[in-house]
C-alpha cells in the first residue's frame, strides 16, 4: 500500500474498526474483497490521501497497518470507538467502520472542514439516521465520555454524540459530492455484498 498524501486534515490520526463479530456475514467483514482490495484496504487507501497516520482497532493483525487493542472487548462500536480515541495521539480522530467500503477523500476533508468548535463532526444518512462510524471526533472530551458511558453500562455511540457538542451534516450538505450515493451502503450480510458486485459490475 503506496502513501498518497494529498490533502492532509491537520491534526487528525484515522482508525478503521474492525473488531466486530461479522455473525450476520458469516465471514471477517474486514477482508472481503472489492475490486482486488480488502475492505480495510480499501479503506486504508482511502485515509492515506487524508492523513500518515492509520490505525486498525481489533481484528486480526495486518503487517501493513499497527493495531489498537480494544480496552472494553465485546462492548460493542462504542467499544471500538473508546479505544480509538484512547489511542489517537492526536487533537482529532477520523473513524470509519470497516464495512463502509465507499468513503471518500472528499467526504472527509468535507466533514473536516466542519470541525470548528464541535467536539464531533457526524453525517446524516441520507434516510435520516445519523453515521458515527464514518466520522471525526476531537479526541480528549470524546475519549472521557466514552469512558463514562462504558463504565455506566451504555453501548450506543449516539449516547455519545448527545454529550458532547456535535455537529450533525445534513446529507443535503454533502450530496453533490461524486459518490455520495453510496458513501453510507452498508455491508452486513451476504445479500448486500453480492449486491454491491453487481452493481459495480454494470458501472464498468
Amino acid at each position: 500500500m503506496v502513501s498518497r498524501l494529498q490533502t492532509p486534515i491537520t491534526q487528525v490520526e484515522a482508525f478503521i474498526l474492525a473488531g466486530g463479530a461479522s455473525s450476520r456475514m458469516g465471514t471477517d467483514k474486514s477482508q472481503l474483497l472489492l475490486e482486488d482490495q480488502t475492505f480495510v484496504e480499501r479503506i486504508a487507501a482511502t485515509l492515506l490521501t487524508v492523513t500518515d497516520s492509520i490505525r486498525l482497532v481489533g481484528g486480526r493483525e495486518n503487517s501493513k497497518l499497527s493495531t489498537v487493542a480494544d480496552v472494553y472487548p465485546q462492548w460493542g462500536a462504542l467499544g471500538g470507538l473508546h479505544a480509538a480515541l484512547s489511542a489517537c495521539r492526536r487533537n482529532w480522530a477520523i473513524v470509519v467502520a470497516c464495512d463502509l467500503p465507499f468513503v471518500t477523500s472528499e467526504l472527509l476533508s468535507s466533514l473536516a472542514s466542519k470541525r470548528g468548535d464541535y467536539d464531533a463532526v457526524v453525517p446524516i444518512q441520507p434516510d435520516g439516521r445519523p453515521q458515527p462510524l464514518a466520522a471525526l471526533y476531537r479526541a480528549e472530551p470524546c475519549a472521557r465520555w466514552a469512558t463514562e458511558l462504558i463504565q455506566a453500562g451504555r453501548r450506543r455511540p449516539l449516547d455519545l454524540l448527545q454529550n458532547v457538542n456535535t455537529r450533525w451534516v445534513d446529507f443535503a450538505e454533502i450530496a453533490n459530492l461524486d459518490h455520495a450515493e453510496r458513501f453510507f451502503v452498508n455491508i452486513n450480510t451476504p445479500d448486500d455484498y453480492y449486491g454491491i458486485i453487481r452493481v459495480l459490475d454494470t458501472d464498468r
